[in-house]
């Protein structure tokens, strides 16, 4: 008998698309059983403003998964805390938020879901709710316990890994430590080994100043932290190449035989990402004991409730869920 997996979805921030758009890629069918982790009547508050069929049914576990079909979906409810008016803001939903987040992380944790994808967030008004937040990313890590994820964004023909996510600017220097950037190259190789399915990976590895350094005229982070831990990790048979300029990191020469490119800080790497291919790349979080995968937009507040948001970022995070499910041993 077939099994199929069972992936928990966390539609996001309640005023932004993320529940518009679960309903919408949930019309067709999937080789997956589709557990959203999320309020039922926000789902059917919205999906009767976008005139989409949707019936939905409460989630038990210990059933085994059966293949999705279109129209139909199961819930794990999650009460929100105010009611929603799409593309408004309330902070009073911000706990709400979090508690789908830790409602899906335990259901992975404890084995009863095979992946998680998420849908978009609003940083802001969680942290104007008084909750510290820098993303799924970092919130991800700590309910896992796991020391160091690293966050990769992907679509066709380019995968871009970064050291640091979410910082000031100011602050990326001090946080590039030997420690943490080892760390990071070893969870991304073994992580495009396990969830990409690629034997052995090679990786561009981005500079952090201007000509990487200019032989240290324009900073000594090369010297200093860069150079020195991937010296250490190629004498292991990591195939890592740079530091690298980040200028000409992205060039097609260069990327032909680059499985990745580890970037150093957020906007260092992901403006030509999703210059190639916003609306269709996919963010994975590597070093987590299970797949999880988003999209690569924000919550488009402007769109809520509109209809016209584009499915294509969700539909691919589910495809790539399901593609690295299949790869585990």
């Amino acid at each position: 008998m077939e099994r199929y997996p069972r992936i928990a979805l966390t539609p996001g921030e309640p005023a932004g698309v993320g529940p518009d758009l679960a309903i919408a890629v949930l019309q067709r069918a999937w080789p997956c059983e589709v557990v959203a982790v999320a309020d039922p009547d926000l789902l059917a508050e919205r999906a009767g403003r976008l005139g989409l069929p949707l019936d939905i049914a409460p989630y038990a576990a210990g059933h085994a998964a059966a293949p999705h079909a279109p129209g139909h979906l199961l819930v794990q409810p999650v009460p929100r805390r105010a009611p929603t008016r799409p593309g408004v803001l309330d902070p009073a939903n911000a706990p709400y938020v979090i508690d789908t987040l830790r409602l899906a992380v335990a259901g992975c944790l404890a084995g009863d879901f095979d992946a998680l994808v998420t849908g978009p967030v609003h940083k802001g008004v969680v942290n104007d709710a008084g909750i510290p937040f820098r993303g799924h990313t970092e919130l991800l890590a700590e309910l896992t316990g796991v020391g160091q994820v690293v966050m990769l964004l992907a679509v066709p023909g380019l995968r871009v890994a970064l050291a640091t996510t979410h910082l000031p600017l100011a602050q990326v220097s001090g946080a590039l430590t030997r420690e943490r950037l080892e760390a990071v190259c070893r969870v991304l190789v073994q992580g495009l080994r396990a969830r990409f399915g690629i034997a052995s990976p090679r990786v561009v590895v981005c500079g952090l100043n201007p000509h990487a350094g200019e032989g240290g005229h324009l900073g000594r982070e090369e010297i200093e932290v860069i150079e020195p831990v991937l010296d250490r990790l190629r004498r292991e048979g990591l195939d890592l190449v740079g530091p690298v300029p980040a200028d000409t990191a992205f060039i097609p020469s260069r990327l032909e035989t680059a499985d990745a490119v580890l970037a150093m800080y957020h906007d260092q790497g992901l403006p030509l990402l999703k210059h190639r291919g916003f609306g269709r790349a996919v963010n994975v979080t590597l070093g987590l004991p299970f797949v999880r995968t988003s999209v690569d937009h924000g919550t488009a507040l402007d769109l809520a409730g509109s209809g016209r948001a584009d499915t294509g970022s969700l539909e691919a995070a589910l495809q790539a869920a399901l593609e690295m499910v299949a790869r585990r041993p």
